[in-house]
């Protein structure tokens, strides 16, 4: 989880994840595409060549919006994709 940024404004997870080639890259999008089709949770996703960003976002994006242990949780999962 160290590898996430929390930012405050607006309320988010960001991570960036390096890959080797574009296969490598291919192959963490598609475990992360069924994955998030399984928990009907879909995060905000870039990505290049070598690189997939993601940013995940509260449910509800409203004034006072904080960021849930199910969030944190989500990222570790995200994490653990890569396994």
């Amino acid at each position: 989880m160290d590898q996430w940024q929390e930012r405050k404004r607006p309320v988010c997870l960001e991570r960036r994840f390096e890959f080797e080639s574009y296969s490598a890259t291919r192959d963490f999008l598609d475990k992360l595409g069924a994955y998030s089709e399984a928990t009907q949770r879909f995060p905000d996703i870039s990505f290049g060549k070598t690189y997939v960003n993601i940013t995940l976002r509260p449910d509800d994006e409203g004034d006072g919006a904080l960021l849930s242990d199910a969030d944190h949780a989500f990222a570790a999962e995200i994490d653990a994709l890569l396994g």
